[in-house]
């Protein structure tokens, strides 16, 4: 038996696979590259060399007032490290400047106080101005044009109206973005509902290139760059993190061209070769982004690209948040099966993308293939099972239900982490 810890909340579940079943364990490198300094020195390194683009200090020099946007509570961000540090920096540079701090809660419910002093610590929460984002609040957002997918650009005014936006974040594999960070923090981050549900259209979450690590004729990427550039995003500064949360590479500069030579220096780390298996098990990397259903829809997928056709897949995942979104919920519990939903969303316009649908309508793709078992005991089991998937307590109970249906000699390939590894 081989025993192979998978994250869990804010630590870790005990998985043992029978020898003869499993055929592999596909982790990323990322926990292997031991940087030479300390995870402070890698934020001063990245914000002394700048890719394509001048320094901080330069930037912000003659500046009366800027916007730094970060990543709200679903994003394992560490703020903690890299805020002070920006902060430092620029107030080095201009002491006077006058700095909003803006989170970027996409299409995500508002961050809490208790969660804004776990993320960027009480000093901060306390001293700085935090403007947390709305997409929904109308007042607060600005026109700013029309995206290349046809749908209207509707973003925050604090990021339109500021003389300098700059932006900080984590570059990780994404579902159907490619990779997560640089130009994310504007779109979906920032913007308007509207803009949010255009940009995520079903069309695009069909798309073949509207997957794990690809950027190239991407069509979410590039509605996104558009929007980065309409919100003049002049700086940002991106880490790459391992399973401990830790920074173990860090880049800034142009908001393009350092968040490019993020996703190379990544991609080269997290890619891992497909093997087919009966059962594959994974996670959704733990806390923070696995607090609820609708994030844990990443992890699946990674599990989706190397599982064959009608095989199983296990994703450990607290969600103690429960489902993560109403929208995704209700139309994944009122439907008759996964295909109905897939038929539904096929026929929404690219204008009229309903609120989380592009979660539901790649659960729904993963479920018309593969049966899903969640493994929590922090979830109503109900709602589990009324989203179509299967539910079990313990990573045993699930792995026993799993060779039940695909027979004691079925293949298990083990993902730890479904989220930091890109399945080529």
């Amino acid at each position: 038996m081989g025993s192979i810890k998978i994250p869990y909340s804010k630590s870790f579940l005990e998985l043992n696979v029978p020898k003869n079943n499993l055929l592999g364990v596909l982790e990323s490198k990322v926990n292997e590259y031991q940087p030479d300094v300390d995870q402070e020195e890698i934020v001063y390194k990245a914000l002394e060399n700048p890719i394509g683009s001048s320094n901080l200090e330069e930037l912000v020099k003659d500046k009366d007032n800027m916007v730094i946007i970060t990543s709200d509570h679903t994003r394992p961000v560490p703020s903690k490290i890299t805020l002070p540090i920006l902060l430092r920096k620029i107030r080095q540079a201009n002491p006077s400047i006058e700095i909003k701090i803006l989170i970027a809660t996409g299409f995500h419910r508002a961050t809490t106080h208790e969660e804004m002093i776990e993320k960027f610590g009480k000093e901060i929460v306390e001293n700085e101005e935090i403007v947390v984002h709305d997409s929904k609040d109308n007042s607060s957002l600005e026109y700013v044009g029309i995206l290349p997918s046809g749908g209207e650009l509707w973003l925050n005014k604090l990021a339109m109206e500021t003389e300098l936006l700059i932006a900080e974040g984590f570059i990780e594999p994404h579902f159907f973005a490619g990779f997560s960070g640089g130009r994310k923090s504007v779109l979906p981050g920032i913007a308007g509902a509207e803009t949010v549900l255009a940009n995520h259209c079903s069309e695009f979450i069909s798309s073949k290139n509207a997957r794990t690590g690809i950027l190239e004729k991407n069509p979410i990427h590039l509605d996104m760059l558009y929007a980065a550039k309409k919100a003049n995003l002049a700086f940002i500064l991106n880490v790459v993190i391992n399973a401990e949360k830790e920074i173990i590479n860090a880049f800034a500069g142009d908001g393009e061209k350092a968040h490019r030579a993020g996703c190379e220096f990544l991609l080269e780390l997290s890619k891992v070769e497909k093997k087919e298996a009966d059962i594959v098990i994974t996670s959704n990397g733990g806390y923070p982004l696995d607090q609820n259903i609708y994030q844990s829809v990443k992890g699946m997928t990674a599990a989706e690209a190397t599982c064959k056709e009608s095989g199983i897949i296990i994703i450990a995942s607290a969600c103690n948040d429960g489902h993560g979104g109403e929208s995704f919920y209700e139309n994944m519990a009122k439907a008759s099966c996964p295909n109905a939903v897939i038929e539904k969303v096929l026929k929404v316009p690219r204008n009229e993308t309903l609120p989380d649908q592009w979660e539901f309508q790649i659960l729904a793709r993963i479920l018309s293939k593969h049966t899903v078992i969640l493994v929590t005991d922090m979830c109503d089991s109900s709602m589990i099972t009324s989203m179509h998937m299967k539910h079990a307590y313990t990573m045993d109970e699930a792995l026993r239900m799993a060779f039940e249906i695909q027979g004691n000699d079925a293949k298990v390939a083990v993902i730890p982490d479904g989220v930091s590894v890109i399945v080529k």
